[in-house]
């Protein structure tokens, strides 16, 4: 049935994960939120239990399924018609419907963000089994892009997900063979790490954290080595570019922290959809 769908009725396909994908953004934007505050809570929980002090904050128990939805500003529950992608917030033309408090842009913008990429990779893979993981990648892509932005944390929950996602893909060789996914998720933690130390070394400064690493390091078991050069690259460049003029926009100090995260998960994602096009043609341009 599924595969007569995908061969006779491709534009139902399309559509059906148009729509997931947008309720997959809506997720997002709630593991967006929510993630960072749980992480922190149990941060402080763990450090009151190792200095035996007792927590005097009490802060409302919160996952990423309860409470339900709420808006940030005066904490009343969204109703289910006021939280549906994209069309609640044009119906209430960006407003709480209870405070009036302006609602973020952002939460339509991942939601169609997460609906574009899901669609051009249902494109660019067909319905293949490279689909599904593909899908699962860039949607974790999407919320450790925005989590680090927000708070410079790239959790271990999603970067090592990312991780095993790759592995597991790759023991049916869907983006590269296994044993070269596993040599290069350690090559590429490994070298990032030795690298940063050695500019530590010499500069006294620290480049980058670990969740870095470990988010290179999934990059290397989903595309193998060949792809790690170029979304390193490209990551750095766009970086500094990037950082000296909201540094100069913001008259910030050099010193500043810019989260890496972000330009290294852009930079996946253009190794993902066109990183074949690109090597072809820097090889074709030197031979």
């Amino acid at each position: 049935m599924l595969q007569e769908l995908m061969l006779y009725h491709p534009s139902f396909m399309y559509l059906s994960i148009a729509l997931i994908s947008l309720a997959v953004g809506s997720l997002l934007n709630v593991i967006i939120y929510r993630l960072p505050i749980m992480l922190q809570a149990e941060w402080k929980e763990q450090c009151c239990e190792l200095l035996d002090v007792k927590n005097k904050e009490e802060q409302t128990k919160i996952n990423l399924f309860l409470p339900r939805s709420f808006c940030p500003n005066c904490k009343t529950q969204v109703k289910s018609w006021q939280n549906i992608p994209i069309l609640s917030y044009l119906f209430l033309k960006g407003r709480c419907f209870y405070c009036k408090h302006p609602i973020s842009m952002r939460y339509p913008f991942i939601e169609l963000l997460t609906m574009l990429l899901s669609l051009y990779a249902s494109r660019h893979f067909d319905f293949t089994m490279q689909l599904p993981f593909a899908l699962l990648g860039i949607w974790i892509l999407i919320t450790l892009i925005f989590i680090d932005l927000d708070h410079q944390l790239l959790p271990d929950s999603l970067t090592l997900g990312l991780l095993w996602l790759g592995l597991i893909a790759n023991t049916q060789n869907l983006f590269t063979s296994l044993p070269v996914a596993v040599l290069s998720c350690a090559g590429a933690y490994i070298s990032l790490w030795l690298f940063i130390k050695l500019f530590y070394l010499f500069t006294g400064k620290i480049g980058m954290g670990h969740g870095d690493f470990k988010l290179f390091a999934a990059f290397g078991a989903w595309f193998g080595w060949i792809y790690l050069p170029l979304i390193l690259l490209f990551s750095s460049i766009t970086g500094a570019i990037i950082g000296i003029i909201y540094l100069n926009i913001k008259k910030k100090s050099r010193n500043t922290a810019i989260p890496f995260g972000p330009f290294l998960c852009v930079s996946a994602l253009i190794a993902m959809f066109w990183g074949n096009s690109i090597i072809y043609w820097y090889l074709n341009l030197w031979m």
